[in-house]
Formats: C-alpha cells, structure tokens, sequence
C-alpha cells in the first residue's frame, strides 16, 4: 500500500464536492468552519485568501491553496472587501454546485473544493501540515497536479454529462492526493517527521508493510529486516523521523482500520478482528475500548446513524 494514499482513505469520510465559483469584483465570501479540509484552485483572475489567523495570502492563476484543517477562511477580490456567507447551489444529490457573484469589475474563475475528514483521529502524516498550504503555480512544477486542474476543469465546463458526477469525485481524490504529494516534494529536506519518513528508504519499507498487511504477526526484529536494518539501529531510526515506536504506531494504525471497517462496513466483529491483527474477538474488543475508550459495536452504531 501507499503510504499516502492509506493514510488519506483512513481519514476520508462521504464524498468530497466541488463548486465552479465566477465572481466579478467586489467580492467577497466567507467559508464556515467545517470537519474536512478545503481547497482552492484559481483558474482565472486573482483573489486573496484570508485565513482565521496570519497575514493575507495573495493568488493567481493556477495557484492551489489547501486547508487541511477547515478552520473558516474568506476569499475576496481585496483584503479590504465585505465577507457575505458562501452557499453554493447542488442539483440534487451531485458533487458539483455552482457559486456566481456580479459585479462590474475584473472576473476571478475558482474550483473551491471541499472533503469530509476524520478531525477525531487525524493520520499523524496529515496533522502535522500546516493550516494553510499554497502551492504557487511554476511553469514545469508538478506536472501531475497541473494535468488532474487541466481535467477538472474540462468537467466542470461538462459538468452535465453522462458520468460526470463520478468523474468529479475521482478526480477531487486525485487533486487532493497531488496537492499532498507536491507540498512533500517541495519542502526542504527535514530531519524528522513525515516528510523524512516517506523520504527515507528503511523507514518507508516498515511503514508499506504495516499497512500492505496490518494483521501480520509484526516484531520490531522483523520490520527491521524488512527495513534491512539491525533492530536497535530500526527502533530508534522509526522513532525518530515517525515520533513513535515502531509497535505503537503499528497498533495505532490497526484500530485505525479496524474503525475505518465499522464504519464503512458490514463486516461481523470475527472478521473485523482478523483483519486488524487480533486472534480473538474478545482481545479486539478490549483493545479497540482501550484505544476509543467505547466498545466496537456501539462505536458502529454512533458512526453510522
């Protein structure tokens, strides 16, 4: 598995949605605090981000801006420009609204993407991103994250299309996946944290095997063989770019799967409890309260009513 990919499908709860926002200045427009994350793309014209805290952040054509955690944030055609409250309109049951403001200045063309995300238990690759994250457009940079922008915004202009609610949610997965990828690769190399940690080859194999197959009988001793590496060497190279120990964070990511399958499943607690690395119903269901500090079968009746 993936690292990165794993730790975003942990996290994701519904579907994300998109609206295709045309403004024309003055304009302004306030996003409420939400359990997700957002993201804007701008396609024409320029705007101002404003954040709930710090300065203004200015944008312009094909900038991306990600906000890992939605803390509430405005956009606006200047830092100065009334906030009105930002409700864009859905057909029924599709992932795509439309959101227009006139007025009889320059024209600002965005995607303002929104994903549902799991703020109680935040993948530790994910909480560690900053509240806001732009990635200013450089002809040449991130070639991937460009062409998945280039075909959204080919969508939406179909947005009616056979299909194209479909399309529209892969490709959001797509963009926020590229958005990741390209703020990792264009940090300084760090010394710790995740950014090392998918950076660093011995460090990498552990964690791929960790999530290729969560319910393996793991030891510190046999990640570190598969990391290639002495086991004292292992220990303390995984502690010190992940922040934990090799078997904590591995127990952390089997309740994060074995929650992920509550939720999303139908799955009996037997088969559940297999799948996350426990022989026994009984020793999955200690764990899991240990860890939610609830049992697995009433945490599944509160995630899914």
């Amino acid at each position: 598995m993936d690292v990165l990919s794993d730790a975003i499908t942990a996290m994701r709860t519904g579907m994300p949605h998109a609206a295709r926002t045309r403004v024309r200045a003055p304009w302004g427009v306030r996003f409420r605090p939400q359990q997700g994350a957002g993201c804007h793309v701008i396609l024409q014209g320029s705007c101002w981000l404003l954040p709930p805290s710090g300065d203004p952040v200015a944008l312009g054509v094909g900038d991306v801006v990600f906000l890992p955690r939605e803390l509430g944030h405005g956009l606006a055609d200047a830092t100065t420009t009334p906030l009105v409250e930002a409700v864009p309109e859905f057909r029924d049951g599709s992932p795509v609204g439309r959101l227009h403001r006139e007025g009889p200045g320059p024209a600002t063309e965005m995607l303002c993407g929104a994903y549902r995300l799991d703020r109680f238990r935040p993948h530790p690759l994910l909480a560690e991103l900053p509240d806001v994250m732009h990635i200013p457009a450089r002809i040449g940079r991130h070639p991937s994250l460009r062409g998945t922008i280039e075909l959204l915004g080919h969508e939406l202009d179909a947005a009616s299309g056979p299909g194209s609610d479909a399309a529209m949610a892969a490709l959001l997965d797509l963009l926020l996946l590229y958005v990741l990828r390209a703020w990792y690769d264009s940090r300084p190399d760090p010394e710790t944290g995740w950014g090392a940690a998918l950076r660093d080859a011995a460090v990498s194999e552990a964690l791929r095997a960790i999530h290729q197959c969560p319910a393996h009988p793991w030891t510190v001793q046999s990640l570190a063989a598969r990391a290639g590496l002495s086991r004292a060497a292992f220990a303390q190279r995984f502690a010190g770019k992940v922040g934990t120990p090799p078997l904590a964070y591995l127990t952390w990511w089997r309740m994060t799967t074995a929650a992920r399958l509550l939720r999303d499943s139908d799955l009996p607690l037997r088969s559940i409890a297999e799948r996350s690395g426990y022989a026994s119903e009984f020793a999955f269901a200690k764990a899991f309260k240990r860890e939610f500090g609830t049992p697995p079968g009433r945490y599944r009746g509160e995630t899914t009513t």
